[in-house]
């Protein structure tokens, strides 16, 4: 069975996750690697509270999702988009379970939203 290619409606909403996803990623990103630990603990308590590798860690880790979720699809390699949404869906919901055992649970509605574009990006470039 051939896959029905999307209605332009569709390819616009998907772009406009794609984008939103990599802004979001890509700001998150240099936040965390830019910053001093002590401004981003400010904004995120948890900044101050973990190793400054971890924090660092997940910026890099932000980063290339941020460039994974739409760079590849310049280049016709929309498989790399797919996965790269299936790891932000990965990374979410374990963002999620952070901020849950931290009794943070009320901080958790981004990690909701960008794991519903992510797998609205993952339905649409599969």
């Amino acid at each position: 069975m051939e896959k029905q290619p999307h209605s332009k409606t569709v390819l616009i909403m998907l772009w406009t996750s794609q984008i939103i996803l990599s802004v979001c990623f890509i700001w998150g990103a240099s936040m965390k690697l830019f910053l001093s630990i002590k401004e981003l603990s400010m904004m995120w308590p948890w900044a101050g509270e973990v190793p400054v590798a971890l924090v660092k860690g997940t910026g890099i880790i932000d980063l290339l999702a941020g460039i994974g979720i739409i760079v590849p699809s310049f280049i016709q390699k929309s498989r790399l988009v797919w996965l790269t949404a299936i790891g932000i869906i990965v990374l979410m919901f374990s963002a999620g379970i952070f901020h849950i055992c931290r009794g943070e649970a009320s901080q958790i509605g981004i990690n909701i939203f960008l794991a519903i574009l992510a797998a609205f990006v993952v339905w649409g470039r599969k």
